[in-house]
């Protein structure tokens, strides 16, 4: 699987995601609510691992706690890190997280890539 990116497209403005063609001829498309929900930064990363969620899996609702509407947050920026990442400025004020390609590459949301890793974890 090769985390080298042919294009790489931002929707800001549709709201719609992002889309990567990767070099070996694969497309991911992310929404930005996963991308939020995935966020790689330590302390989005620790928080999931102590609720035992997976990358992009949105966060469940205490015991107890009434499940209320909350609008998810979505990119105002986003900028380029070197040659091998990409990093979001969210309307919640979260901008810590550097999404790498490689990284990326590994939680693509899409069936097929969700099928191998489950295949791989079997």
């Amino acid at each position: 699987m090769s985390a080298d990116p042919k294009s790489v497209k931002v929707n800001l403005s549709s709201g719609t995601g992002v889309e990567i063609a990767w070099r070996e001829g694969h497309l991911s498309h992310y929404s930005f609510s996963f991308l939020r929900d995935a966020c790689p930064c330590a302390l989005c990363n620790d928080e999931r691992e102590k609720s035992g969620r997976e990358p992009g899996q949105p966060p469940q609702p205490r015991p107890g706690e009434l499940p209320i509407f909350r609008q998810s947050p979505k990119p105002l920026s986003a900028e380029g890190v070197g040659k091998y990442a990409i990093k979001f400025k969210w309307s919640d004020g979260h901008e810590l997280g550097i999404y790498s390609w490689q990284w990326l590459r590994e939680v693509c949301p899409c069936q097929e890539c969700r099928m191998e890793k489950g295949a791989n974890r079997a």
